[in-house]
């Protein structure tokens, strides 16, 4: 009990073990308020013209945020702050992070000014299927959100101060102040404001959440601050050239999102339909992929650093076996209760049954890309902590513009589930194209991958979640709750029977391993590395 106490104090440093395990915590606790944040929307706006109009407000700033920032933050500035650390130039550290405080804030703060300016304009062009009305409050909403990604940006360099020192409860709980002030801002003045209660709450959020939380963790371990526009500094060139390709770059996984926008403009609600879906099938790829991937990215730079090149690979292999095995087990339950697992998060106030129907089609077809958005966020990792930002950007911006064709092909064929269908094909192509580059490079050879677990779990998935829609398919979901839990329970229970005695069956290691201190996310190496941070203090 002390041990897992003492790992909850803000001041203590994580292994990566215990790192993963608080952020998948932290994570999940997050999605879990982010659901009641969700289905309070849908409860009090449904799913139609202003929610549409809502969803769609987040484009201009989540574009901004990525084409001013990109990944700089949580990526290219944590390798560079671990390889201060590393070499014990704390001043070196400090004026860096200064340098780029200063730098970013001042250009977000100039995009933020001309993306005020020009957003009816802007957005005219990218949701043409909207009538006036619903652009006019597109424009109002994108306004009120914009200052946000300022907060964001300046709480995310913090918050990798923290990660590169090990010091993880801080920006676990970022996320879950934000999305309170959400809900917050609905509920206190929804009846005053309407749906721009949500954004007000937004920009509250990310005040309060990943900037303001995260500031207190740096003030406790005393971290500096100084204005400086040293731009000559070598560290803040050596950033710059690191941080450009993901300034420049478009990534199929942030991109995603604006593309299924786009072409779900033109029918009402469908927007909103997609965005509860794909919010929804966030949570496992952020408890399984996006934790582990930020867990990781400080250790696989410092093995990396260290030129432990076997360990290195080894460690990114098996993060990738374990975690993509995970996923797989994982989508065989969710595909096979996709429309009971809609109905019963969703269904309420103004969100119909017929809603639940069409939300559940394509959270179906989203749940099939699963194992591939957890591990390519592994994958970009490795190439992350290798200090080339420039290979996995080129090839996931030609992946993105190629996917283009391919999104509007599905959507003129099989309607909005054919974008579900194509954001998967498409993630698909990202995880292989990056996963391949890195096998080119010999830096993680594809054969160090676990094939016969991964191959033991896709079976075992695909038998437990057959086995789990037939069993339940003599409950008919038909919009009550009832019927929706009795569903929920026989499939549940069916997949976790099937599950267990296919991994039984097949001799399959993956629970032994998941379970395993030392084999959770990084075999053989994780323990030392700690140590290597740690400069031999007890962790």
């Amino acid at each position: 009990m002390n041990r897992w106490l003492r790992n909850l104090r803000p001041s203590h440093q994580h292994t990566a073990f215990s790192a993963t395990l608080l952020l998948m915590s932290a994570i999940m606790a997050s999605r879990v308020i982010g659901y009641v944040r969700e289905a309070y929307i849908a409860w009090a706006f449904g799913a139609g013209p202003q929610t549409d109009a809502y969803v769609a407000g987040f484009t201009i700033p989540d574009w901004l945020n990525y084409i001013v920032a990109g990944g700089t933050a949580s990526i290219t500035f944590v390798s560079i702050y671990t390889r201060f650390l590393a070499q014990n130039k704390e001043e070196d550290a400090q004026k860096t992070f200064s340098i780029i405080i200063t730098v970013m804030t001042a250009v977000l703060g100039i995009g933020t000014l001309v993306a005020e300016v020009f957003t009816p304009q802007i957005e005219r062009h990218l949701f043409s299927g909207f009538d006036s009305g619903q652009l006019a409050l597109c424009v109002h909403l994108t306004r009120i959100l914009l200052p946000a990604q300022i907060f964001f940006y300046v709480g995310g360099v913090v918050s990798a101060v923290l990660l590169s020192r090990r010091l993880f409860l801080f920006p676990a709980f970022g996320p879950l102040l934000y999305n309170v002030a959400i809900i917050c801002g609905g509920v206190l003045f929804s009846r005053r404001l309407g749906i721009s209660s949500l954004a007000y709450g937004a920009l509250a959020g990310a005040i309060l959440g990943p900037f303001l939380v995260n500031a207190i963790g740096a003030a406790r371990i005393g971290t500096g601050y100084r204005v400086s526009f040293d731009v000559g500094n070598p560290a803040f060139r050596d950033w710059v050239r690191m941080s450009i390709p993901l300034m420049i770059g478009v990534s199929l996984v942030t991109a995603d999102d604006w593309i299924l926008r786009y072409f779900a403009s033109g029918s009402v609600g469908d927007i909103t339909r997609l965005n509860y879906a794909k919010r929804l099938f966030a949570v496992p790829i952020a408890v399984l992929g996006q934790a582990t991937g930020q867990a990781s990215l400080p250790f696989f730079a410092r093995l990396f650093g260290e030129k432990r090149m076997s360990e290195f690979a080894a460690t990114v292999n098996a993060s990738v076996s374990r975690i993509m095995a995970a996923s797989l087990l994982a989508t065989g339950l969710m595909a096979a209760t996709a429309l009971p697992l809609m109905d019963l998060v969703y269904r309420r106030g103004r969100f119909h049954f017929s809603d639940s129907e069409t939300t559940a089609i394509y959270f179906f077809w989203f749940s099939l890309s699963l194992a591939f958005w957890a591990g390519q966020s592994l994958y970009a990792r490795a190439f992350y902590a290798a200090g080339n930002t420039l290979t996995p950007m080129i090839a996931s911006s030609i992946i993105t513009l190629a996917s283009l064709p391919m999104y509007s092909a599905l959507n003129h064929a099989f309607s909005i589930a054919g974008l579900a269908i194509a954001s998967d094909l498409g993630i698909v192509a990202n995880t292989v194209a990056i996963a391949l580059l890195l096998h080119q490079r010999k830096l993680v050879p594809l054969e160090g991958l676990q094939w016969g677990e991964l191959s033991k779990a896709g079976i075992t998935a695909l038998v437990a979640g057959l086995l789990g829609h037939w069993v339940a398919s003599g409950v008919t979901v038909k919009g009550s709750r009832m019927s929706d839990v009795q569903s929920l329970l026989l499939t549940t229970l069916t997949w976790a029977g099937a599950v267990a005695a296919g991994l039984w069956l097949t001799r399959s290691q993956l629970l032994r391993d998941l379970l395993n201190r030392k084999g959770t996310s990084y075999p053989h190496v994780a323990e030392k590395t700690a140590e290597d941070l740690s400069g031999g203090i007890e962790p």
